[in-house]
């Protein structure tokens, strides 16, 4: 066979490619020793620790990863753990008895201790090394399908932010950082691994992780990690309306809700996901002013450990926009009970083009407006009555925002307030009072249809 004759310069553009191109040398993990961190079994769940016992018995790695072993290291103490595991799901499941496979995007073990349930992730692999039916992705790069398994290093470099791809063991209780976590928390940074323009893409809920961790730990989003976020934003519209609804939970009732609008306001994101109230905020003042409001009282709520429901924050949110449809169908002729029906189911089914709200807060949300409606008819029974129904409470805490905010004058409130702490008899003085100075009835009109009603004949 007769030799191929390279000349120089060839030979030498063909090294320089090879050297562009070559995978750096593993320097390995920054491993930081027992008498060098904070962390303390104590301090994590019996059950995420059973778990790593029982698959490093049968001879795996087990790692507790994530935002467990951050939270530890800022001082905090975690509910939740997950583990990392050489182990694939079938394997590791032959391990506990009633533990399940879910997942088709990217398949976890649900491994269940007692009353908890652990989330047992095998260590995961680069989607470009997988086979069609393990990885997949969109026209716009992100992933449908990610069942490639890898080593620890490969785990490690597929996580999110550094900051969450912090390992800790047992089996020398030390900590194994492959990206800078550690030094990132030091600094209080967010910063995500790998290039963020096609983490992004891989997945866009990682924009709302950057802006929801930066303000659960209070920490800056580092320059690069941000500076790609409102080119992207428009991607949300891709995620599925049900797993943003998830998503918004975790982002606004988890305690640090306005601080997490903020953010998401700052970085436009917000737009895509309620741009209905995105529109409201920028031409109303009261608009904001509510939605800042209703976002600080369920984060004071939060804190206090006292029951919230996505229901008010939902009827908080998207109440500017069904308070102008309403006006504009009143202006139009139609009467203002019809009118406000007609605005609530408009806007949200405008909404649910962007999010899913379940029923099961979709139907409390409009009895919370609908009752805005009603709270002002206050005559003969009706206030009563009212204070019955099972959304008042709810209506009432929302009318109070909504004259703090400034959207509406100061009284009726007020009115509602002295009306549940008075008894019997002094609420019937105020309800006579009321009469008496023609408030808190609309005589003579339907309340559904807004006709006046035809007189009776005589007897």
């Amino acid at each position: 066979m007769a030799a191929v004759k390279i000349d120089s310069r060839m030979l030498n553009n063909l090294i320089s490619s090879i050297k562009r191109w070559r995978k750096p040398a593993n320097k390995g993990p920054r491993v930081i020793a027992r008498n060098d961190h904070n962390i303390s079994r104590r301090e994590i769940s019996r059950a995420a620790l059973t778990v790593m016992k029982r698959l490093q018995d049968a001879g795996y790695q087990a790692y507790i990863v994530g935002g467990g072993v951050r939270d530890l290291m800022l001082g905090g103490h975690p509910k939740d753990f997950d583990v990392a595991t050489d182990a694939t799901p079938e394997q590791a499941k032959e391990l506990f008895r009633g533990a399940r496979i879910v997942g088709r995007r990217f398949r976890i073990l649900h491994a269940r201790i007692g009353r908890e349930v652990i989330e047992v992730t095998t260590f995961r692999g680069h989607h470009s090394d997988g086979e069609e039916h393990e990885a997949r992705q969109s026209e716009h790069g992100m992933l449908l399908r990610d069942n490639v398994y890898g080593d620890l290093e490969s785990d490690a470099m597929r996580r999110d932010f550094t900051v969450n791809a912090l390992y800790y063991t047992t089996n020398g209780f030390a900590i194994h950082d492959y990206t800078g976590g550690v030094e990132d928390i030091e600094k209080r940074l967010i910063r995500m691994i790998g290039k963020p323009t096609t983490r992004y893409k891989e997945d866009p809920v990682r924009m709302l992780r950057a802006v929801r961790f930066a303000a659960k730990l209070d920490f800056a989003i580092e320059s690069k990690t941000a500076e790609p976020l409102q080119e992207l934003a428009p991607l949300l519209r891709n995620i599925a309306p049900a797993r943003l609804f998830d998503e918004i939970l975790k982002l606004l009732m988890s305690g640090q809700g306005e601080r997490t609008f903020e953010h998401l306001h700052r970085y436009h994101l917000w737009q895509h996901l309620f741009p209905d109230n995105a529109r409201q905020i920028e031409k109303s003042p009261a608009a904001l002013e509510l939605t800042r409001r209703a976002l600080r009282n369920t984060d004071k709520r939060i804190q206090a450990d006292m029951r919230v429901t996505p229901a008010f924050l939902y009827a908080a949110l998207l109440w500017p926009a069904v308070n102008e449809e309403q006006q504009k169908l009143v202006e139009k002729g139609i009467p203002p009970a019809p009118a406000l029906a007609q605005a609530a189911q408009k806007i949200t089914s405008n909404q649910l083009a962007h999010t899913a709200i379940p029923k099961r807060f979709s139907i409390p949300m409009r009895e919370i407006w609908d009752l805005q409606h009603r709270l002002p008819q206050r005559g003969g029974s009706r206030a009563q009555r009212q204070t019955e129904h099972p959304r008042f409470r709810a209506a009432y805490d929302f009318l109070l925002l909504r004259e703090e905010s400034g959207e509406i004058e100061a009284g009726l409130g007020k009115w509602w307030t002295d009306f549940q702490q008075a008894d019997d008899e002094l609420r019937q003085q105020m309800v006579r009072k009321l009469q008496r100075s023609g408030g808190g009835n609309r005589r003579g009109r339907n309340s559904r249809s807004g006709r006046r009603r035809k007189p009776r004949a005589a007897e």
